[in-house]
C-alpha cells in the first residue's frame, strides 16, 4: 500500500512533468495570440480566421520541434517514478 507522502510526491512530480510538457506550446500560443491581438487592434481588422490559423500553425510547429523533449520527459517520468511504484519498489 502506498503512503500518503509517496502519493502526494508522485502527484507533485506528475503535475510538474505536465507543466514542463505544456509550457512551450502554451507560451507560443500566448505570444502569437498577443501579437495578433495587437495587430488587430492597430489595424481595426476583426477577422476570426486571422487569430485561429497563425496560432494553430505556431502551435503545430512548436509541437513538432519539442516532440522529442516531450517524449523523453514522459518516458523518464514513467521509468524512474511510476513503473517502480507499480512493480512494488
Amino acid at each position: 500500500m502506498m503512503s500518503e507522502a509517496v502519493f502526494y510526491d508522485t502527484l507533485r512530480q506528475g503535475l510538474w512533468v505536465a507543466f514542463m510538457i505544456a509550457a512551450p506550446i502554451l507560451t507560443v500560443a500566448l505570444v502569437v495570440g498577443l501579437a495578433i491581438g495587437l495587430f488587430q487592434a492597430l489595424t481595426s481588422v476583426q477577422e476570426m480566421t486571422l487569430t485561429f490559423v497563425p496560432k494553430l500553425a505556431a502551435i503545430a510547429g512548436v509541437f513538432w520541434i519539442t516532440m522529442a523533449f516531450m517524449t523523453e520527459t514522459l518516458v523518464s517520468f514513467f521509468q524512474k517514478t511510476l513503473i517502480p511504484l507499480v512493480a512494488g519498489g
